[in-house]
Formats: structure tokens, C-alpha cells, sequence
């Protein structure tokens, strides 16, 4: 039998885990997906839970689905990217504790207040927040990194507390449970905010881990993405149907993952991704960090890079907000209720050929509306819990194909103002690579194109991105590629967006109220969403 060339790579999302099936030859061809959806609970506090056993069950049934009829022996190894900074406390054994936090979680704004005394930087006290900066090229300025919910746990859990063993993102956990082995890779390390990622370091703080009040003793350890973090246990193996002691990689995590899916591994080269969150990233030699606008470096699989990251909350989700609440009435698929940002590649196809027709026949700058993406607060350029959407500049005139057009249109004003925001440390190179689930539609690439006045690149496949990145990881480990950059080379351009000039006066006028719109309606925000005046 001709040696093992398969990768297993599972990207697991927010709503749903798709696995993916790659042949490790010279062109990554996709063997076969499968879909695995589950629920997020959120809570009137800001909570943002789920259950981390859906997601060992997503990989399960997945794998039965993609495997059979295929010999498991062919299969070379297994590899992930996930959601990150999730918060999964485990037991000794890596069963979960609690239910896991989410990134989207937000209810420790008393913790990340209350927490120490002196002058305070974004909510942090000054000594800490330089400390943290020298070591780890960013701070916990936001209440949704997972070091405050850790310290939410210690006080408001203290007997649960007391239990735990293991301080795992996503994707660790699941490597927990497939191969019996704690790890961290540095991506996940990093996005704890107590990872000393300086050249040469590559090491959890001690002394980050003194200030913050974290026991050393719940991190993992820490490998490299394509490192061998264990072999798959026989009794996870004989559940998923594969053979025991099949490599396990680190894998990565998602702003990792889908970067080198989207090919974008140079220095300076950016992609945009629109799945259920939404990015900006670049790759950078250095680290970087502008806390005034929340972008910073963070560790990357790529070896002594990193990705200079500016995050968008709600993306595709505003999609799935459309689907739910403005296309009801004109499109069949809402019937299944199908997950707009992570599911099946048929319903993607099918929201989207919508969509097309639907923007598609709407004029530029859909007359005169305007959408704010905001739907679950923002994260940069600006960080606000309580910003949310709206729709601006309504009219008797206006239709329901119009709102569905400013949504997108929404979204791109974001991911300009987010593009220019990186490009104050960071300029980028041209063109910049398009992946996600709305990299389907050639009309929300168009948009993209157009507002942002960049040409976008959107190669085969978009929705997968992640999953092809988890397998490049693995691909280098196994040795079926030299480096990222080689298997970047294999990825093409299935897709080029060019701006159209003609639009830049309307979208330029457009994109100045769109920005207008958070300043002037922050404190009113902040009135109706829980915060202070």
C-alpha cells in the first residue's frame, strides 16, 4: 500500500464544525466535507456559552461521514483550526468543568474594573498593562479576553475553581480529548495574553502570571503548530473509526489557520476574512501594537512572524441577521434554518446566488442607507460592548432590498475603516486575499473592492480556508512541504475584484457618516446597552 498521504483537518467554528478531507499531494485536493452544527447560549449579562462535548461530538460524526469507504490507514494525520480565546477549564482527565466561554463573552466588566488600584490605561493598571506590553506585544485591554474570564471564574466559581486542572483554548481541549495530552500551541498561548513570545522566548510569564493572579499551574504546555502534540488514543479512535497513534498536530488557531488557507504568508500580505467574526491581518516581522485603535501582533503558526490582527465582532452573523429577520419572505432556505457563516458549501451557494440577485439589482450605496455591523458590540478599531447596530437614513421610499444591500455594504465601510486603521503601523500589500463564507458571493467581493478601494483576491474555495490552512500545518509536520510559503504557492486565485472609480466619490461620502455614526451615538449606546454615561 502506497504510504499515508491524507489530512484530516477540522475547523471548528462558532455555530458548527466542518471537517475536511485533503490528499497531501502537490495540490491539497479536497477529498470530501462534512457539517456538524451546535448551539451558543447568550445570556442578558454579556454570557456566551457552549457546551465543549458538542464539539467532540461534531468531530466524531464528521469524521464518520468524510472516512467512510476509506481506508483509515491512508490517513497521514490529523489537524485543527478553531475559534480562540474560549475559556475551557478542565479537570485532571480534560473533562470540561463548566460550560466553555465563548470569544464573544463579556460578562467580566466588574472583574476587569475591580480589578487592582492605582492609574488605570483601558481599564488596566498602568504597571500592568506596561509589563504586559514588554513581554507579550499586547494587554488584556478587552473584557472579552479569556484572562478575565479566568479571574470571573475564581470569583464568582471559587469552589469550581478549586477543581480545575487545565486552562485550554478550543482547539487545545480537543487535542486534550483525542490524544489524552494537555498542550498549548504559541497561538493559543498568545491570545491568553501571559505568553512571552519575544525572539527567543517562547514561554508562559511567570511574572504576567503573578500580576494577573493566575496559577501557573493550569497552563499547558507549549508547542509549535506543526508539532506532534500526540498520537490518537484507541478509544477515540475506534469512536471516530480511525486507526490508534495517528499523529495529532498543534494545529492552529483561527486568525492562524485561515491566513495560510487564504495564501497570505509574505510579510506585509493582508487577507480579509467575513465568517460568523470578521479580520484584518497582515503578517509582520515585529511586533506591533495600537492600543488606541485594539490592533496587535499576535503569535502566528508561521515561525518568528506574526499577524498583525484588527477584529470585527459580528460578520456573517449580520448575514444570518438578514436571513432571519429581512429575507424571510424571498428566500426558501430560511425553512432549514441554515447557518449563513459556517455550514454546508449548498447553502452558502444558495444564500448567496440570493444575495447576488438581490444586491446585485440594488444601485451602489443603496440609496442613501446605511447599516452599522455592530451586532454584538465592536472589538477594533474601536472597543465597545454596547455598540450595536442600526439602520441609518430610512425613507418612505425605501425597500427591503435596500437594507439588505447597506448590510454589506455595512460590513465593507468596517473593513475599510479597519484597513486603514493597520495601515497607520502596518502598510499592506497589494492585492489582499478575501476568505470566509462571503467570500462566495462575487457581488459582496465587488462591494469589497469598491469601498475599500483595493483589488481583492478570493481563491477556490473560501468558506474552507480554515480547514486548508489546519492541513498545511499538518502538511509541513509530515514533511509534504518545505515551508508555508511552498504551500502558499499551491493555493490560486480563483477570483480578481477591481475597483470601480466611479463609485469612490459616493462610497468615500458615505464611509465618512458611516464612521460619524459611532462617535455621535456612543453615550446613547452606552445609555440603552448597560453603561455608564
Amino acid at each position: 500500500m502506497d504510504a499515508p498521504s491524507l489530512i484530516l483537518a477540522f475547523d471548528v467554528g462558532t455555530t458548527s464544525t466542518k471537517s475536511c478531507l485533503y490528499d497531501g499531494d502537490e495540490d491539497f485536493r479536497l477529498l470530501g466535507s462534512a457539517m456538524h452544527s451546535y448551539s451558543l447560549s447568550l445570556g442578558d449579562r454579556g454570557e456566551a456559552e457552549q457546551n465543549p462535548m458538542d464539539w467532540v461530538q461534531g468531530l466524531i460524526e464528521t469524521t464518520g461521514q468524510i472516512m467512510k469507504g476509506i481506508n483509515p490507514e491512508r490517513l497521514a494525520g490529523i489537524s485543527f483550526s478553531s475559534q480562540m480565546q474560549g475559556l475551557v477549564l478542565a479537570d485532571e482527565k480534560g473533562n470540561p468543568l463548566r460550560p466553555a466561554m465563548s470569544y464573544m463573552d463579556q460578562r467580566a466588566v466588574e472583574t476587569k474594573e475591580g480589578f487592582a488600584r492605582g492609574i488605570k490605561v483601558d481599564g488596566i493598571p498602568l504597571d500592568k498593562l506596561l509589563l504586559s506590553i514588554s513581554i507579550t506585544g499586547i494587554a488584556p485591554t478587552s473584557v472579552k479576553d479569556p484572562l478575565w474570564k479566568y479571574l470571573w471564574v475564581r470569583d464568582h466559581e471559587p469552589e469550581l475553581f478549586a477543581r480545575i486542572r487545565w486552562w485550554l483554548d478550543v482547539k487545545d481541549f480537543l487535542i486534550f480529548k483525542l490524544t489524552g495530552k494537555a498542550v498549548c500551541t504559541r497561538d493559543s498561548a498568545c491570545a491568553a495574553g501571559l505568553f512571552d513570545n519575544r525572539p527567543g522566548r517562547n514561554r508562559w510569564s511567570d511574572p504576567l502570571c503573578r500580576a494577573y493572579g493566575v496559577r501557573r499551574d493550569h497552563l499547558p504546555p507549549v508547542i509549535r503548530s506543526h508539532d506532534i502534540a500526540g498520537g490518537l488514543s484507541g478509544e477515540m479512535a475506534s469512536l471516530m473509526g480511525l486507526r490508534e497513534g495517528t499523529p495529532v498536530f498543534g494545529g492552529g488557531g483561527d486568525a492562524s489557520a485561515i491566513g495560510l488557507g487564504a495564501g497570505a504568508v509574505k510579510d506585509n500580505q493582508a487577507h480579509l476574512y467575513m465568517g460568523t467574526s470578521g479580520w484584518i491581518s497582515a503578517v509582520t516581522q515585529k511586533r506591533i501594537l495600537d492600543i488606541g485603535r485594539k490592533i496587535a501582533s499576535i503569535t502566528c503558526a508561521i515561525p518568528d512572524r506574526y499577524h498583525y490582527f484588527c477584529e470585527q465582532e459580528t460578520s456573517g452573523k449580520c448575514l444570518e441577521w438578514v436571513r432571519d429577520h429581512l429575507a424571510l419572505d424571498e428566500i426558501g432556505i430560511y425553512l432549514k434554518k441554515i447557518s449563513v457563516a459556517e455550514d454546508s458549501e449548498s447553502a452558502y451557494r444558495n444564500l448567496f446566488e440570493y444575495l447576488n440577485q438581490v444586491i446585485g439589482s440594488t444601485p451602489a450605496g443603496s440609496n442613501g442607507v446605511l447599516f452599522t455591523p455592530w451586532l454584538h458590540g465592536s472589538r477594533s478599531p474601536f472597543e465597545d460592548p454596547h455598540a450595536r447596530g442600526m439602520f441609518f437614513n430610512l425613507g418612505l421610499r425605501t425597500g427591503k432590498r435596500d437594507m439588505i444591500r447597506a448590510v454589506v455594504e455595512g460590513l465593507a465601510f468596517n473593513s475599510r475603516w479597519m484597513l486603514e486603521s493597520l495601515e497607520k503601523k502596518l502598510p499592506c500589500q497589494r492585492p489582499i486575499r478575501f476568505v470566509g463564507g462571503g467570500a462566495l458571493s462575487p457581488v459582496t467581493a465587488q462591494i469589497m473592492a469598491d469601498v475599500t478601494g483595493r483589488e481583492i483576491e478570493v481563491p477556490p474555495n473560501p468558506h474552507n480556508a480554515g480547514a486548508l490552512g489546519a492541513a498545511l500545518i499538518a502538511a509541513l509536520g509530515l514533511g509534504f512541504i518545505s515551508s508555508y510559503g511552498e504551500g502558499a504557492d499551491r493555493i490560486p486565485v480563483e477570483g480578481s475584484f477591481h475597483p470601480d472609480h466611479r463609485l469612490k466619490g459616493l462610497y468615500d461620502r458615505q464611509y465618512e457618516t458611516f464612521r460619524g455614526l459611532y462617535r455621535r451615538n456612543k453615550k446613547f449606546y452606552s445609555r440603552l446597552n448597560g453603561g455608564d454615561e
